[in-house]
């Protein structure tokens, strides 16, 4: 350390070419160290600077700088490089007059009124919010002169608003002693609270800063919505407030990181010269954190500039005031639509108990309430497909060809038929009964019967996401017999309250496959929808083989609902398949009889069926 002083002072010394005899006496430099050693509020930082006592008492050629405001510049640069900490600085004063804090005259109380209104701005904001405007922070000896009209004057004011906004963004003053007092606001009396500790260094002694048990006034309390506002200007127990009641989770900081400064600077003496050095002699140790805003300054919770504080925190207070009826309109809608009735009320209750425990009360954007409420609806109910959704209108219908339809389907299907005649055929998409039905003619002419007539089957919906699930009925039915008609599935519409049995159609557009020739359907983690339950149902009648990986999970197609009358949108799924006879499909994805890797899935489709049809030969 030693050597990082003196290097620093040397390089700044050879940019000066005014170099004459000794101005200063040599046992400046031992006393200033000597100054930073017993009172610099970090002395595990000061490893090794004892040793520059003795080598920068010896370095006379740092004295040689002529003048007292250049030498205390480049000591200060070489303190500040040394221990790493800027709020170190040496000044030259030669003129220099101790200051002392004025004592507070004794105003009569319009004087004293007056001179808060200057001090202090107030103000109530549209929304019934509150906005707090303090400059210098004030100390317990201050505060007990004039509480009494704070409390008439501003605080009362303050505590009927729905929400406050606090304004620290020119706070650069203020006295430590205040710290329990604003802090003390905002929590609730029935425990005291543990808000700071301050290590003292010329003393050696840590102070815990507890919260107050009573206090002028009423407390502001622990529920109602608090934003403090920062700015790179807000300094010292400004930061410490604002870094207080961030973790304590009791407010959310809006603005720009504040400057790190510190709990207290003192100045010195440095011998019987005219140099005096600062310096920081305390320090903040958040119990919380277990370490501290100073240098670091205090990080906002959403980063702003400081000119748009004020109107960033407004939205987030705005926000808050609306998230209690949509958590409980999102329960509500659950309770009432969720396909699986009897989970349904379970969830309910559970997300608006999260809403009450204060889960949902440091929210800041409408998308970290989506995501959470999202989150928590998926954890509750262990389904991924309940969840927020944005509200995107579809398509408009687009009037369609014969010849459009057909260059359609062409790029919507691929067909193959591969050695030992085993055809194959992928599609990625489920489409509605009503528009297959009315194309249904052009897919058997230009799709199915290219597959329809060989010896086995691969239908690979490893990328299918889904779609419709009305049509699942009609493909099915393609691989059944037409003298038999044949129990699918069995859906419960919770929203209806009514079961309908899924059913083969006795009557198909082009021939059938039939129910005698063998049948693999490829799957993938991304097979999702109304493929897993073409899937589920193949696999539970025990009609095809299933190679691939286990399906994504996912639902019969949800239906998305308004809650109440803001932005926010769910997806619930209202609609599930019977699972009586087999696990059902939903949520937990369709299990294949031959797991591989996807990309495997169609090598292994092929050697299965060449072995199979190899063995018939």
């Amino acid at each position: 350390m030693a050597k990082a002083l003196l290097a620093v002072v040397s390089l700044l010394i050879l940019g000066n070419a005014c170099v004459v005899h000794a101005a200063f006496p040599p046992s400046l430099i031992v006393d200033m160290v000597k100054i930073v050693l017993d009172n610099y509020c970090s002395p595990e930082k000061l490893a090794g600077l004892k040793e520059a006592i003795a080598a920068a008492g010896g370095n006379t050629e740092i004295l040689k700088i002529p003048d007292g405001e250049s030498l205390s510049r480049v000591l200060s640069a070489g303190l500040q490089t040394t221990i790493g900490d800027p709020r170190l600085s040496l000044s030259y004063e030669p003129a220099f007059v101790p200051a002392a804090a004025p004592p507070m005259p004794a105003l009569p109380p319009q004087q004293l009124a007056a001179m808060l209104q200057n001090a202090i701005k107030l103000d109530i904001l549209e929304g019934d919010i509150g906005y707090l405007r303090i400059d210098h922070i004030l100390g317990e000896a201050v505060a007990d002169k004039i509480g009494p009209l704070l409390v008439d004057m501003v605080w009362n004011k303050v505590l009927p608003t729905s929400a406050l906004i606090f304004d620290l963004r020119h706070t650069g003053s203020g006295d430590m002693t205040g710290l329990s007092y604003i802090v003390s606001y905002f929590t609730g009396g029935e425990s005291v609270i543990h808000i700071d500790s301050v290590y003292d260094r010329p003393s050696n002694r840590t102070t815990k800063l507890m919260s107050m048990p009573t206090l002028l006034g009423q407390r502001y309390g622990t529920s109602k919505p608090l934003v403090v506002l920062t700015s790179k200007n807000t300094r010292g127990v400004a930061e410490d407030v604002a870094y207080c009641l961030q973790n304590l989770k009791r407010a959310t900081v809006v603005g720009e990181k504040t400057a790190g400064g510190s709990v207290k600077v003192d100045q010195f003496k440095v011998g019987d010269s005219d140099f005096y050095i600062s310096l920081p002699t305390a320090k903040s140790i958040n119990p919380i954190t277990g370490s501290s805003w100073e240098q670091t300054g205090v990080t906002p919770d959403v980063k702003v500039k400081a000119e748009d504080a004020l109107a960033t925190a407004i939205k987030i207070v705005q926000l808050r005031a609306q998230v209690p009826a949509i958590v409980e309109g999102s329960a509500a809608l659950v309770a009432d639509n969720y396909a699986f009735k009897e989970k349904a009320a379970g969830i309910a209750a559970k997300l608006k108990g999260l809403l009450q425990n204060g889960d949902y009360a440091m929210l800041v954007s409408k998308s970290d309430l989506e995501e959470k409420l999202t989150a928590d609806l998926k954890t509750l109910s262990g389904d991924k497909n309940l969840k927020t959704t944005a509200d995107t209108p579809g398509p408009p219908p687009v009037n369609f060809t014969p010849e459009m339809f057909i260059e359609l389907i062409k790029v919507s299907f691929q067909t193959d038929v591969f050695e030992n005649n085993i055809g194959y055929l992928r599609f990625d998409m489920f489409g509605d009964f009503e528009e297959v039905k009315a194309i249904a003619q052009i897919v058997v002419e230009h799709v199915w019967n290219k597959v329809v007539n060989t010896k086995a089957m691969i239908v690979d919906l490893r990328n299918n996401l889904g779609g419709p699930t009305t049509s699942i009925a009609g493909f099915c039915s393609y691989f059944f017999d037409a003298d038999k008609q044949i129990v699918l599935d069995k859906l419960t519409d919770r929203q209806s309250g009514t079961s309908t049995e899924l059913k083969t159609l006795p009557e198909l557009t082009g021939p059938r496959f039939g129910s005698k020739k063998s049948l693999i359907i490829l799957t993938s983690g991304a097979t999702a929808g109304a493929a897993e339950e073409f899937v589920f149902i193949m696999k539970r009648l025990g009609r095809a083989m299933i190679v691939g990986e286990t399906t994504f999970g996912g639902s019969h197609p949800p239906k998305t609902f308004r809650v109440g009358e803001s932005d926010v949108f769910l997806q619930i799924p209202t609609i599930h398949s019977d699972d009586s006879m087999a696990p059902s499909w939903e949520n937990s994805g369709v299990a294949p009889h031959i797991p591989v890797a996807a990309a495997a899935a169609l090598e292994t489709a092929k050697g299965i069926f060449n072995k199979h049809l190899a063995a018939k030969k």
